[in-house]
């Protein structure tokens, strides 16, 4: 997959496949992540191997959902921020690294308890990759 301002092309047997499909929007907070996201060989050389591939998997998961909902039980740990990074989610990389996204939509849709609303949310931006408990 290419992923390039939010749109995503899936190439299929050298051949561009340019059917329509709604999938989660993905964008990208700098063009150093989507360089990484559009280059194998550039996330093997910066990130290594195991998290380069990591990095590729979560991101061919969100590519492949619909809604956020969709990846919330997907292996990865997908899951809300809080604190400082309250309307932040992360999701595993290698230990103890995480990939930071957070939704489109401004504000964050919520239930009538003040929780996200996962299903609602049909866009992520990839804000950076990052251990953010500082070990």
């Amino acid at each position: 997959m290419y992923y390039k301002k939010g749109i995503i092309f899936a190439k299929i047997s050298n051949t561009l496949c340019n059917t329509i499909v709604y999938t989660l929007d993905i964008s990208f907070n700098t063009s150093k992540l989507q360089k990484l996201a559009n280059d194998d060989r550039l996330a093997t050389r910066k990130l290594g191997a195991l998290r380069a591939g990591l990095f590729r998997m979560r991101l061919d998961d969100l590519a492949a959902a619909t809604t956020l909902e969709d990846v919330r039980f997907l292996p990865g740990h997908y899951h809300e921020l809080k604190e400082d990074r309250k309307g932040q989610w992360a999701c595993d990389l290698d230990q103890p690294y995480r990939l930071i996204f957070q939704p489109h939509e401004d504000p964050i849709p919520e239930d009538g308890d003040g929780k996200y609303v996962w299903i609602e949310i049909t866009g992520v931006e990839i804000m950076e990759i990052t251990n953010y408990h500082g070990k």
